[in-house]
């Protein structure tokens, strides 16, 4: 059976640092919160720090002086010896009808992943270097609270590698202490955006990914090194597998194919001046 919870997500001051378009965002890291603390709710015994078959169809957009957030979760009754499926939805009204919007879907494993081996990247002299300042001003335009790239992100044909810091903020939602900071994450993404830029025509948003494995939770006021590699581009996709470790080298998290693509249809553009890579040619 089908069950639909009504959940009411407390809207935190940082969260207007995450907007596009003029319009504060929901950030995806946070949905992930969100699901794991409700699934692990449901069962615990299901493995919140894996997650498989991770998509975001849609933005959920926070209205101006929203104080909190009405959104629904859905999910399938019956999983005591099964793996658990999340969504998270929201209810749109219009003048005669309401339509239901899906913006997260999450698959919670009954069992945990097999953990991979993974090492630090090694840089190069020959690497293209972009400061974070560049980035945060021109590539990725998110407010002080997710500038989570710092120093410089260093680019090759193969990928980005750089800097994380994870903000030491008012409140910490309660499944940090098993998922950790969602900062770090979001800027590896930043990272793989940055990436996507320079080997495509277009700004690539995250739309989902097949696995999430953590590690080890990152913790606030730590910092962190991403490693994202390309592993696939066609004229609207890359596909990337991230990595993030702690500041001597052992892996707190990896997520493997991400998929970004250019949900803007075209409105949105890289700057003409930015470094440009052919990795696959199309």
């Amino acid at each position: 059976m089908v069950t639909r919870r009504s959940v009411q997500i407390p809207v935190q001051p940082w969260f207007k640092d995450h907007s596009f378009n003029g319009q504060t965002i929901f950030p995806a890291v946070e949905s992930m919160l969100l699901l794991a603390e409700i699934a692990e709710e449901i069962n615990s015994d299901i493995q919140v720090a894996c997650m498989a078959k991770v998509s975001f169809p849609k933005l959920l957009s926070i209205p101006e002086h929203t104080a909190e957030l009405s959104v629904l979760v859905e999910y399938e009754e019956e999983t005591a010896d099964h793996d658990l499926t999340l969504k998270l939805l929201s209810k749109v009204q219009f003048k005669k009808m309401s339509r239901i919007r899906e913006h997260a879907q999450i698959t919670f494993p009954l069992h945990p992943f097999k953990i991979l081996t993974v090492t630090m990247p090694i840089t190069a002299e020959s690497d293209i270097c972009i400061k974070a300042e560049k980035i945060y001003k021109e590539l990725v335009p998110f407010g002080p609270s997710y500038r989570s790239l710092a120093g410089t992100l260093r680019i090759s044909e193969n990928g980005a590698h750089g800097s994380l810091h994870a903000p030491q903020l008012a409140h910490q939602h309660i499944m940090e202490k098993k998922l950790g900071s969602p900062f770090p994450l979001d800027g590896a993404m930043h990272a793989a955006c940055v990436f996507g830029q320079c080997v495509s025509g277009f700004v690539p948003f995250p739309v989902g990914f097949e696995k999430r494995v953590i590690h080890s939770p990152t913790r606030a006021g730590k910092k962190y090194n991403t490693s994202v590699v390309i592993t696939s581009q066609t004229e609207n996709e890359l596909i990337f597998d991230l990595s993030i470790f702690d500041s001597v080298g052992n892996i707190c998290e990896t997520v493997e194919g991400l998929q970004m693509r250019d949900i803007t249809k075209g409105t949105v553009t890289p700057p003409t001046d930015l470094p440009r890579l052919a990795v696959f040619p199309l």
